[in-house]
Protein backbone atom coordinates (compact mmCIF):
# COMPACT_ATOMS: atom_id res chain seq x y z
CA UNK A 1 0.00 0.00 0.00
CA UNK A 2 1.27 3.54 -0.76
CA UNK A 3 0.91 5.58 2.21
CA UNK A 4 1.65 9.41 3.08
CA UNK A 5 3.03 9.33 6.59
CA UNK A 6 4.52 13.02 7.02
CA UNK A 7 3.99 15.90 5.38
CA UNK A 8 5.83 19.21 6.48
CA UNK A 9 5.04 22.89 5.04
CA UNK A 10 6.97 25.85 5.43
CA UNK A 11 5.84 29.20 3.60
CA UNK A 12 3.92 27.38 1.00
CA UNK A 13 0.90 29.35 0.24
CA UNK A 14 -1.37 30.16 3.29
CA UNK A 15 0.84 28.63 5.88
CA UNK A 16 4.06 30.00 7.79
CA UNK A 17 5.06 26.30 9.13
CA UNK A 18 3.04 23.53 9.86
CA UNK A 19 3.68 19.92 10.32
CA UNK A 20 0.89 16.75 10.63
CA UNK A 21 1.52 12.81 11.10
CA UNK A 22 -1.20 10.55 9.21
CA UNK A 23 -2.30 7.56 11.44
CA UNK A 24 -5.21 6.37 9.73
CA UNK A 25 -6.14 5.40 5.56
CA UNK A 26 -9.06 8.20 5.40
CA UNK A 27 -8.11 11.26 6.48
CA UNK A 28 -10.60 14.52 7.05
CA UNK A 29 -9.46 17.72 6.90
CA UNK A 30 -12.35 20.30 8.48
CA UNK A 31 -12.67 24.00 8.41
CA UNK A 32 -14.13 27.30 7.05
CA UNK A 33 -13.20 29.01 3.80
CA UNK A 34 -9.75 30.19 3.15
CA UNK A 35 -8.54 28.37 6.16
CA UNK A 36 -5.78 26.30 3.84
CA UNK A 37 -7.88 22.59 3.43
CA UNK A 38 -6.79 22.77 -0.41
CA UNK A 39 -3.73 24.06 0.28
CA UNK A 40 -2.48 21.06 2.13
CA UNK A 41 -4.50 18.97 -0.33
CA UNK A 42 -2.07 20.78 -3.04
CA UNK A 43 1.14 20.36 -0.98
CA UNK A 44 0.47 16.59 -0.99
CA UNK A 45 0.11 16.96 -5.11
CA UNK A 46 2.75 18.71 -5.26
CA UNK A 47 5.16 15.97 -3.62
CA UNK A 48 3.76 13.58 -6.24
CA UNK A 49 3.78 15.66 -9.32
CA UNK A 50 6.97 18.14 -8.62
CA UNK A 51 4.20 21.09 -8.99
CA UNK A 52 1.17 22.72 -7.91
CA UNK A 53 -2.01 21.04 -9.32
CA UNK A 54 -3.77 24.60 -9.38
CA UNK A 55 -0.93 27.13 -11.13
CA UNK A 56 1.50 26.52 -13.02
CA UNK A 57 4.02 28.95 -12.09
CA UNK A 58 5.89 27.81 -8.95
CA UNK A 59 6.23 31.55 -7.06
CA UNK A 60 2.12 31.13 -6.20
CA UNK A 61 3.17 28.69 -4.31
CA UNK A 62 5.22 30.73 -1.69
CA UNK A 63 3.47 32.79 1.04
CA UNK A 64 2.95 36.27 0.58
CA UNK A 65 5.56 38.58 1.26
CA UNK A 66 7.55 35.86 1.50
CA UNK A 67 10.61 34.55 -0.70
CA UNK A 68 10.86 30.80 -1.06
CA UNK A 69 9.47 27.43 0.75
CA UNK A 70 9.63 24.12 1.38
CA UNK A 71 7.88 20.89 1.33
CA UNK A 72 8.62 17.63 2.89
CA UNK A 73 6.88 14.47 3.03
CA UNK A 74 7.58 10.79 3.93
CA UNK A 75 5.54 8.01 1.81
CA UNK A 76 5.61 4.30 2.62
CA UNK A 77 5.10 1.78 -0.14
CA UNK A 78 4.88 -2.06 1.87
CA UNK A 79 8.07 -1.84 4.22
CA UNK A 80 9.88 0.79 2.55
CA UNK A 81 10.17 4.66 3.43
CA UNK A 82 11.36 7.38 0.89
CA UNK A 83 11.81 10.94 2.24
CA UNK A 84 10.28 13.47 -0.19
CA UNK A 85 11.41 17.61 -0.39
CA UNK A 86 10.68 19.92 -2.66
CA UNK A 87 12.50 23.38 -2.33
CA UNK A 88 11.93 26.54 -4.16
CA UNK A 89 14.51 28.84 -2.83
CA UNK A 90 14.57 32.85 -2.94
CA UNK A 91 16.02 33.32 -6.38
CA UNK A 92 13.12 30.76 -7.49
CA UNK A 93 15.55 27.79 -8.39
CA UNK A 94 13.50 24.45 -7.70
CA UNK A 95 15.55 21.62 -6.07
CA UNK A 96 13.61 18.42 -5.78
CA UNK A 97 15.21 15.57 -3.94
CA UNK A 98 14.36 11.44 -2.69
CA UNK A 99 15.86 10.24 0.22
CA UNK A 100 18.43 13.23 0.06
CA UNK A 101 19.39 12.56 -3.07
CA UNK A 102 18.51 15.56 -6.02
CA UNK A 103 17.00 15.09 -9.04
CA UNK A 104 18.60 15.83 -12.17
CA UNK A 105 14.81 16.01 -14.60
CA UNK A 106 12.22 16.24 -12.26
CA UNK A 107 10.41 14.18 -14.45
CA UNK A 108 12.40 11.09 -13.28
CA UNK A 109 9.81 11.83 -9.74
CA UNK A 110 6.68 11.49 -12.09
CA UNK A 111 4.78 8.14 -11.37
CA UNK A 112 6.29 7.31 -8.18
CA UNK A 113 3.90 8.12 -6.13
CA UNK A 114 1.07 8.13 -7.97
CA UNK A 115 -1.73 10.10 -7.01
CA UNK A 116 -5.71 11.18 -8.39
CA UNK A 117 -7.49 14.61 -7.42
CA UNK A 118 -11.00 15.72 -7.55
CA UNK A 119 -11.45 19.37 -7.53
CA UNK A 120 -14.46 21.26 -8.09
CA UNK A 121 -12.98 23.19 -11.34
CA UNK A 122 -12.36 19.32 -12.44
CA UNK A 123 -15.50 19.89 -14.34
CA UNK A 124 -13.91 21.60 -17.38
CA UNK A 125 -12.52 17.89 -18.55
CA UNK A 126 -16.39 17.53 -19.04
CA UNK A 127 -17.09 20.71 -20.39
CA UNK A 128 -14.11 22.99 -21.28
CA UNK A 129 -11.43 23.05 -24.19
CA UNK A 130 -9.82 20.12 -25.50
CA UNK A 131 -6.41 21.16 -23.75
CA UNK A 132 -8.29 19.75 -20.74
CA UNK A 133 -8.81 16.29 -21.75
CA UNK A 134 -5.36 16.17 -23.32
CA UNK A 135 -3.64 17.07 -19.90
CA UNK A 136 -5.86 14.54 -18.30
CA UNK A 137 -4.65 12.11 -20.65
CA UNK A 138 -1.25 12.86 -20.21
CA UNK A 139 -1.01 13.25 -16.45
CA UNK A 140 -2.57 9.52 -16.24
CA UNK A 141 -0.27 8.44 -18.90
CA UNK A 142 2.54 10.07 -17.63
CA UNK A 143 2.43 8.36 -14.22
CA UNK A 144 3.57 4.63 -15.35
CA UNK A 145 5.20 5.65 -18.96
CA UNK A 146 8.53 7.15 -18.74
CA UNK A 147 9.45 7.03 -22.74
CA UNK A 148 5.77 8.35 -23.06
CA UNK A 149 6.37 11.52 -20.66
CA UNK A 150 10.03 12.31 -22.24
CA UNK A 151 8.35 12.00 -25.34
CA UNK A 152 5.84 14.64 -24.80
CA UNK A 153 8.32 16.87 -23.13
CA UNK A 154 10.56 16.46 -26.80
CA UNK A 155 6.78 17.27 -28.54
CA UNK A 156 6.56 20.32 -27.06
CA UNK A 157 9.91 21.74 -27.09
CA UNK A 158 10.08 21.25 -30.70
CA UNK A 159 6.57 22.29 -31.29
CA UNK A 160 7.15 25.95 -29.41
CA UNK A 161 10.56 25.65 -32.11
CA UNK A 162 8.69 24.89 -35.30
CA UNK A 163 6.14 27.65 -34.45
CA UNK A 164 9.18 30.13 -33.82
CA UNK A 165 10.39 29.02 -37.49
CA UNK A 166 7.41 29.59 -38.64
CA UNK A 167 6.78 32.78 -37.18
CA UNK A 168 10.42 33.93 -38.36
CA UNK A 169 10.12 32.71 -42.31
CA UNK A 170 6.74 34.91 -42.15
CA UNK A 171 8.84 37.79 -40.88
CA UNK A 172 11.75 37.57 -43.13
CA UNK A 173 10.60 35.47 -45.81
CA UNK A 174 13.84 33.30 -45.53
CA UNK A 175 12.45 29.83 -45.77
CA UNK A 176 15.18 27.10 -44.35
CA UNK A 177 14.25 24.07 -45.54
CA UNK A 178 16.68 21.92 -43.87
CA UNK A 179 15.92 23.39 -40.64
CA UNK A 180 12.05 22.66 -40.95
CA UNK A 181 13.22 19.29 -42.15
CA UNK A 182 15.18 18.35 -39.64
CA UNK A 183 12.35 19.49 -36.93
CA UNK A 184 9.82 17.90 -38.41
CA UNK A 185 11.54 14.51 -38.55
CA UNK A 186 11.70 15.09 -34.65
CA UNK A 187 8.54 16.31 -34.76
CA UNK A 188 7.11 13.21 -36.69
CA UNK A 189 9.21 10.40 -34.29
CA UNK A 190 7.47 11.89 -30.84
CA UNK A 191 4.48 12.58 -32.43
CA UNK A 192 3.90 9.09 -33.26
CA UNK A 193 5.05 7.47 -29.74
CA UNK A 194 2.17 10.01 -28.39
CA UNK A 195 -0.41 8.83 -30.60
CA UNK A 196 0.22 5.44 -30.30
CA UNK A 197 0.31 5.36 -26.80
CA UNK A 198 -2.83 7.31 -26.53
CA UNK A 199 -4.56 5.29 -28.88
CA UNK A 200 -3.44 2.09 -26.94
CA UNK A 201 -4.20 4.15 -23.57
CA UNK A 202 -8.19 5.08 -24.79
CA UNK A 203 -8.91 1.86 -25.79
CA UNK A 204 -9.04 0.46 -22.00
CA UNK A 205 -9.49 4.03 -20.70
CA UNK A 206 -13.09 4.82 -22.58
CA UNK A 207 -14.50 1.26 -21.79
CA UNK A 208 -13.93 1.74 -17.99
CA UNK A 209 -16.02 5.38 -18.29
CA UNK A 210 -18.20 4.46 -19.83
CA UNK A 211 -18.72 0.78 -17.18
CA UNK A 212 -18.49 3.48 -14.07
CA UNK A 213 -21.09 5.74 -15.90
CA UNK A 214 -23.34 2.58 -15.60
CA UNK A 215 -22.69 1.71 -12.78
CA UNK A 216 -23.32 5.52 -10.69
CA UNK A 217 -25.96 6.53 -12.87
CA UNK A 218 -27.95 2.95 -13.38
CA UNK A 219 -28.47 4.06 -17.10
CA UNK A 220 -25.72 4.37 -20.00
CA UNK A 221 -28.12 7.90 -20.94
CA UNK A 222 -26.68 7.20 -24.08
CA UNK A 223 -23.08 8.53 -23.81
CA UNK A 224 -20.45 8.08 -26.40
CA UNK A 225 -16.81 8.98 -26.14
CA UNK A 226 -14.04 8.67 -29.10
CA UNK A 227 -10.46 9.33 -29.41
CA UNK A 228 -10.50 11.98 -31.95
CA UNK A 229 -6.64 12.15 -33.75
CA UNK A 230 -6.18 13.65 -37.12
CA UNK A 231 -3.53 10.70 -37.03
CA UNK A 232 -6.46 7.86 -37.18
CA UNK A 233 -7.01 9.81 -40.88
CA UNK A 234 -3.27 10.72 -42.17
CA UNK A 235 0.44 10.07 -41.16
CA UNK A 236 1.65 12.81 -39.08
CA UNK A 237 4.70 12.93 -41.80
CA UNK A 238 1.89 13.83 -44.61
CA UNK A 239 -0.13 16.00 -42.29
CA UNK A 240 2.45 18.08 -42.31
CA UNK A 241 3.40 18.49 -45.96
CA UNK A 242 -0.50 18.64 -46.82
CA UNK A 243 -0.45 21.65 -44.06
CA UNK A 244 2.35 23.70 -44.72
CA UNK A 245 1.27 26.07 -46.65
CA UNK A 246 -1.47 26.85 -43.81
CA UNK A 247 0.83 27.02 -40.92
CA UNK A 248 2.81 29.08 -42.73
CA UNK A 249 0.20 32.14 -43.74
CA UNK A 250 -1.01 31.03 -39.80
CA UNK A 251 2.47 30.94 -38.47
CA UNK A 252 1.86 28.03 -36.29
CA UNK A 253 1.56 24.25 -36.45
CA UNK A 254 -2.00 23.12 -37.46
CA UNK A 255 -1.65 19.21 -37.88
CA UNK A 256 -0.19 16.94 -35.28
CA UNK A 257 -1.22 15.27 -31.67
CA UNK A 258 -1.45 18.54 -29.82
CA UNK A 259 -4.75 18.44 -31.46
CA UNK A 260 -5.76 15.33 -30.10
CA UNK A 261 -9.63 15.42 -28.00
CA UNK A 262 -11.84 13.09 -26.23
CA UNK A 263 -15.33 13.78 -28.03
CA UNK A 264 -17.71 12.86 -25.46
CA UNK A 265 -21.57 12.81 -27.41
CA UNK A 266 -24.59 11.99 -25.53
CA UNK A 267 -27.69 10.21 -27.82
CA UNK A 268 -25.34 11.87 -30.78
CA UNK A 269 -25.48 15.55 -29.75
CA UNK A 270 -22.29 16.81 -27.76
CA UNK A 271 -22.54 16.37 -24.07
CA UNK A 272 -21.88 19.53 -23.01
CA UNK A 273 -24.87 20.78 -24.16
CA UNK A 274 -27.46 17.94 -23.35
CA UNK A 275 -26.28 17.15 -20.17
CA UNK A 276 -27.68 17.97 -16.70
CA UNK A 277 -25.78 19.01 -13.56
CA UNK A 278 -25.77 15.34 -12.56
CA UNK A 279 -25.39 14.11 -15.15
CA UNK A 280 -22.17 15.95 -15.54
CA UNK A 281 -21.34 15.20 -12.44
CA UNK A 282 -22.05 11.33 -12.85
CA UNK A 283 -19.49 11.43 -15.57
CA UNK A 284 -16.81 13.33 -13.97
CA UNK A 285 -16.65 10.70 -11.18
CA UNK A 286 -17.04 8.07 -13.82
CA UNK A 287 -13.29 9.72 -15.31
CA UNK A 288 -12.12 9.48 -12.01
CA UNK A 289 -12.72 6.29 -10.77
CA UNK A 290 -10.90 5.44 -14.48
CA UNK A 291 -8.30 7.17 -13.82
CA UNK A 292 -8.37 5.55 -10.23
CA UNK A 293 -8.32 1.96 -11.87
CA UNK A 294 -5.76 2.41 -14.83
CA UNK A 295 -3.14 3.79 -12.21
CA UNK A 296 -3.79 1.03 -9.80
CA UNK A 297 -3.22 -1.60 -12.36
CA UNK A 298 -0.30 -0.44 -14.18
CA UNK A 299 1.58 0.68 -10.71
CA UNK A 300 0.27 -2.28 -9.09
CA UNK A 301 -0.34 0.14 -6.02
CA UNK A 302 -3.40 1.88 -5.50
CA UNK A 303 -3.08 5.81 -5.73
CA UNK A 304 -3.54 8.33 -3.05
CA UNK A 305 -7.08 10.05 -3.53
CA UNK A 306 -7.10 13.81 -2.98
CA UNK A 307 -11.03 15.06 -2.33
CA UNK A 308 -11.58 18.65 -2.65
CA UNK A 309 -15.07 19.44 -1.19
CA UNK A 310 -16.91 16.90 -2.81
CA UNK A 311 -19.75 17.25 -0.46
CA UNK A 312 -20.92 20.47 -2.03
CA UNK A 313 -20.18 18.61 -5.62
CA UNK A 314 -22.04 15.27 -5.65
CA UNK A 315 -25.16 14.06 -3.99
CA UNK A 316 -25.55 11.13 -1.44
CA UNK A 317 -25.71 8.48 -4.13
CA UNK A 318 -22.29 9.44 -5.85
CA UNK A 319 -20.78 9.89 -2.40
CA UNK A 320 -21.14 6.86 -1.59
CA UNK A 321 -20.09 4.86 -4.82
CA UNK A 322 -17.24 6.85 -4.71
CA UNK A 323 -16.09 6.28 -0.94
CA UNK A 324 -17.27 2.42 -1.54
CA UNK A 325 -14.98 1.91 -4.17
CA UNK A 326 -11.66 3.67 -2.63
CA UNK A 327 -12.17 3.48 1.12
CA UNK A 328 -14.53 0.02 1.27
CA UNK A 329 -13.19 -2.07 -1.86
CA UNK A 330 -9.20 -0.71 -2.94
CA UNK A 331 -8.57 0.14 0.74
CA UNK A 332 -6.78 2.97 -0.77
CA UNK A 333 -5.15 5.93 1.10
CA UNK A 334 -7.71 8.86 1.14
CA UNK A 335 -7.82 12.77 1.88
CA UNK A 336 -11.45 14.83 1.80
CA UNK A 337 -12.06 18.25 2.47
CA UNK A 338 -15.08 19.71 4.15
CA UNK A 339 -16.15 22.73 6.05
CA UNK A 340 -18.27 21.10 8.07
CA UNK A 341 -16.62 18.67 10.34
CA UNK A 342 -19.34 17.16 12.22
CA UNK A 343 -21.39 15.98 8.30
CA UNK A 344 -17.95 14.46 7.54
CA UNK A 345 -17.45 13.27 11.02
CA UNK A 346 -21.05 11.21 10.47
CA UNK A 347 -20.54 10.28 6.69
CA UNK A 348 -17.52 8.32 7.67
CA UNK A 349 -18.34 6.74 10.21
CA UNK A 350 -21.67 5.31 8.44
CA UNK A 351 -19.36 3.55 6.10
CA UNK A 352 -16.94 1.81 8.84
CA UNK A 353 -13.50 3.23 7.77
CA UNK A 354 -10.68 4.00 10.12
CA UNK A 355 -10.63 8.01 10.17
CA UNK A 356 -9.14 10.75 12.04
CA UNK A 357 -9.89 14.46 11.65
CA UNK A 358 -7.78 17.48 10.94
CA UNK A 359 -9.21 20.75 12.07
CA UNK A 360 -7.86 24.61 10.38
Amino acid sequence: MLYLKKISLFQFKNYDSRQWHFTESVTGICGSNGTGKTNLLDAIYYLCFTKSYFARQDIVAVQQKKKGMRLEGIFRIGEQEFETIAILRENNKKEFLLNQEPYKKFSEHIGRFPCVMIAPDDVAVVTGLSEERRRLIDTIIAQYNFEYLEGLIQYNKLLQQRNSLLKQIAETGQYDTDLLEAIDTQFVHYGNIIYKTRKVFTNTFIPTILENYQSIAGSEDGITISYISQLNEMSLQDLLKSSLQKDMVLQKTNSGIHKDDLEICMQESSFKNRASQGQRKTLLLAIKLAEFSVLKQEKQVAPILLLDDVFEKLDEQRMHQLFYKVCVQEKCQVFITDTHAERLNDYLKKMRVNFSLITL
